[in-house]
Formats: structure tokens, sequence, C-alpha cells
């Protein structure tokens, strides 16, 4: 694959194309990282001080396409749409109608975790901070029909994994339910609580909310991601895998209008002088509210060695070089972001690319802070690839080895007849298994769909028909009787069988 490497320029200082400027070279060394990791299209921006000192989009946005990357191209934020949720919380806080320690239950009565005692008191600021004794359950929501308020009332059924405050654990649903917080309260919505506070005093006129904002719009990238060793472009319904729970990461931005976020940041929560939230509220957004161990962070920090880590509301912290960093990364299939600030140095960078996991949006960020703090340009790209690569050749030889597991040569107990039906539980809801075409097919949901391929005994494969997924194994858990009582999917949900019901009989009574 060879992406057409095109930069659109946004009119930087001069200061930044001088010789002796920080960021000189940085626009070829970002070309030649795009191409080194295979990345269709990126865009990024640097602020320093007031001023956006670099904007510039480059590659396509989509592959196979000469549709270039520019400074208004949108892209999704993944989970840096996090800190709007926060700091919209942080304008009710001031305006007295929230406070960070307010029980849940004050604004949903029907909030309700497996634990009485945690269902009374967890507080809004347990939601921010991802200590809620579990992580997040995806399977609740990625590729789900279900609606938030449904989400909630499951969450009752979830067992925890730890003690409550105990530890931190991502949940994005956490982040769901505080948004809805945050627009009850302001008596509106979520997203025009968002609109009205935090992007129209901006100007952040490009940015939206939700997937379906983007309908109409030509300058949009899409997704890409490796399918069958093979880049390709993912379809643009992907690009609504996380409105049910937008609050956690639904925004779709370019770096022109994060450029004027990263301002409003760097001063502190002013746009022009005028202050738009507290200084109080504001900095609680980035303190340390929780440690973050080294098995829940980036492994980025084999490579920057932190002397601490820990995450703010919507925010990761940690030193570097003496600075207090504060960041967060958004991914989501075939999309990444990150944000990045030094506050002290007024400092801030964000990339924004279309291929999975491109972790080169890592590499740019350390790039743009060593430029501006004196340091030796080291070339963070390279080494990052190769961590990075390490990490997924693990991983490809950990698959090898589950796969070798494989007992060949077995036959399923029953004819495929006897595996179809409707499996359910309280928290997951229900799927369907049916015959179609001979094979079985596997329905969660309709962007879960996946056709069932045999691999040993009562196991099977699910191979999703949207073939980014992957693949998958379930296997079915037959009773005394021979006949099969429940299905146990890969993440360890087992949903028992629901029995048909019985047919009314005939005759006369």
């Amino acid at each position: 694959m060879t992406a057409v490497l095109l930069a659109a320029p946004v009119a930087p200082p001069a200061a930044a194309q001088s010789a002796n400027a920080p960021l000189a070279g940085f626009e070829e060394y970002v070309a030649r990282a795009v191409k080194d990791w295979g990345v269709p299209g990126l865009a990024v921006a640097v602020v320093k001080d007031d001023s956006t000192v670099f904007a510039r989009g480059y590659g396509v946005r989509t592959i196979g396409t000469h549709d270039t990357v520019d400074t208004h191209t949108l892209f999704a934020l993944g989970s840096t749409t996090k800190a709007f949720t926060t700091m919209a919380l942080a304008m009710m806080v001031d305006a007295g109608k929230v406070r960070w320690d307010d029980a849940v239950t004050a604004y949903l009565p029907g909030f309700v975790l497996r634990d009485p005692y945690v269902s009374r008191e967890v507080t809004l600021r347990d939601l921010l901070t991802h200590e809620l004794g579990f992580g997040d359950p995806d399977y609740m929501w990625y590729g789900s029909d279900q609606p938030l308020a449904e989400m909630i009332r499951r969450l009752r059924y979830l067992p925890p994994e730890t003690s409550f405050r105990s530890h931190f654990a991502y949940n994005n649903i956490g982040y769901a339910v505080a948004g809805q917080i945050a627009g009850t309260v302001n008596h509106s919505s979520w997203d025009d609580l968002v609109r009205t506070r935090i992007l129209g005093p901006l100007g952040m006129s490009e940015t939206v909310m939700e997937g379906p904002d983007l309908r109409g719009k030509a300058n949009v990238t899409r997704p890409h991601q490796a399918v069958d060793d093979t880049l390709r472009a993912l379809p643009a319904s992907s690009q609504q895998l996380v409105d049910a729970i937008a609050p956690a990461g639904s925004m779709y931005s370019n770096v022109l209008d994060m450029a004027k976020w990263l301002r409003f940041l760097l001063d502190s929560g002013r746009v022009e002088k005028k202050r738009l939230v507290s200084d109080t509220a504001f900095a609680e957004l980035m303190t340390p509210q929780v440690l973050v161990g080294r098995q829940e962070f980036y492994p980025t920090a084999k490579l920057t060695n932190p002397n601490f880590i820990a995450y703010g509301l919507a925010w990761f912290l940690e030193d570097y070089r003496g600075e207090k960093v504060v960041f967060h990364t958004g991914s989501i299939d075939g999309l990444v972001a990150i944000v990045g600030l030094i506050p002290a140095r007024r400092l801030g960078v964000v990339v924004l690319a279309n291929r999975d996991h491109a972790e080169v949006r890592h590499a740019l960020m350390y790039r743009v802070f060593d430029s501006y703090l004196g340091a030796p340009h080291r070339d963070w790209s390279a080494d990052m690839r190769a961590m990075y690569q390490k990490i997924q050749d693990s991983v490809k030889v950990a698959k090898k080895e589950a796969d070798a597991k494989r007992v060949k040569d077995t036959k399923p107990s029953l004819a495929l007849a006897g595996y179809a039906g409707t499996y359910a539980d309280s928290l997951y809801g229900s799927v369907t298994v049916r015959l179609e075409r001979g094979g079985l097919v596997l329905a969660p949901s309709q962007f879960l769909t996946a056709d069932l391929e045999h691999w040993n005994y009562d196991t099977f494969r699910a191979r999703y028909r949207n073939r980014w997924l992957g693949t998958s194994l379930v296997t079915f858990r037959l009773a005394p009787d021979g006949k099969v009582s429940a299905i146990d999917l890969d993440h360890g949900q087992i949903l028992a069988r629901v029995a048909p019901p019985k047919a009314a009989s005939s005759g006369a009574h």
C-alpha cells in the first residue's frame, strides 16, 4: 500500500519554518512517519501559548483514492470525547447544579449495581475515575442495538471484579452515565450541553457530536483496518459504533477545531480572556484522582519511564522530562486520536489518524514535546514502531499457540439443527443461533452476525460477516439429556437456552 503524502498547510507563523525554530524539520518527520507506519491519512496540529504554530494534513481520506486529508478533514475523537464531557460537568458544578461527590442515585434513582452498598455510595467522581469495581462491559454496547437506558438497567446483574474504589479499570459506560447526568441537570441533552456551552463559545463550528451528524459532509475520513492482512477501508456504518454511549467517545472533529480546544485548555478554561469555567473546577479535571498501574497504562511507558501515572477526570497524567503531561487517546474501529498537553509550558498537540491503533500518534506527541523542552531529537517513530511490532508479533504467536490446541478430526455431538435456538441471560440479553444454507449463524445483533464453523467437539469458530472483527470461539454446553443447555461466548458470558413456547393444544375442553 502506498499512501499519497500531500501536506495541506494552514499558514503557520514564519518562525515555525526557520531552521532554528523548535519544529524545524517536523513536517518532513511526520510525512516519513506516516509512510513508515502505513497510515493512509493523518492530521496534526501544535499549539504554543495562544497560537496554532503547526497544522497539516497528510495522506488520503480513503485508501485507493486521491481524496487528500487537509486540516478540515473530520476524524473520530474516540475517547478524547470524554474530556468534553467532564468539562461540561465542571460547568454544571460551577452553576451549582451538581457536585463531583454527589451520589449517582440523586440524579438517576434507577441506577442499581449488584452490591447494594455500592449502589448507594457510588458518586459522579467514581464514574469519571473508572473505580466502579469492574472494567468496561463492552459486550453491552459494542455493536449492540440496545439503548443506554437498557444498559444502565442491566448493570445490576454485572458481578464486580474487584472491590469498590480499589482498582482503576477503564469503563466507558460510566462516562455514558455521567454524560446523561450532565444533560439532565442542564434540562437538556448531553449533545446540546456540549454544543452550547463549549463548541459554540470556542468557535468549533466544524465539530459534530455523533456519527449521524456526518451525513452530507464530504470531507470525512474513512476508518481503515487490516482484513486478512490487507489494509481496507471500513464501511461508513462503523462510524456510529459509539453513539449508544456517546459521552464516552462519539465526537468527530478536525485539527483546526481541536487547536481551538487546545488553546482553551492551555489558557485554563478561558476564551479571549473570558473564563468559561472557574479555575477551581478546571483544576479538578487535571488533578490526580487515582493512581494507574503499569498494566492499565500504555506500553509507551517502557520507553518514557514515568515516575508517576495517574488519572484525573478524563485525562491520563504522567511526568516526562520533569514536566507534568496531561493526555488522552481515542480509539474506535479504524480511527485513532491523541490529545497531549504540557500545561506549564502552554504546549499542546493533537494527532488524528485513520488506521486502527496507529500508535504513531504517541511518537508524534513526544517528538513535539522534545522539540519545546530542548531535548535531543529521538526517533520516537522508529523506536515505538519497533516496540509495537514486538507486541504484534507476540499476539500472533499466542494466536498460533491457541490454534494449535485445536483437537482435529472431531465432530459435533448433535446435528446442526440441535444447536439452533435462542439463548439469553439478564445481563447480556439474547442471541439467536439459526440454520442458514446448511450452516449455523450466530446473531447477537446485525453488526455482530457471524457464521459458525466447527472447531472441535461442541466448539465453533465464529467468523464475523464484518470481516475486520476477525473470529472468536463459542462453545455449546450439553445437558445430561444430550440437548444443548447453554452457549459460552468468547468473553466468558454463558447464556442459557430459552425453551420455545409450547404449542397450544387443540380439541374440546
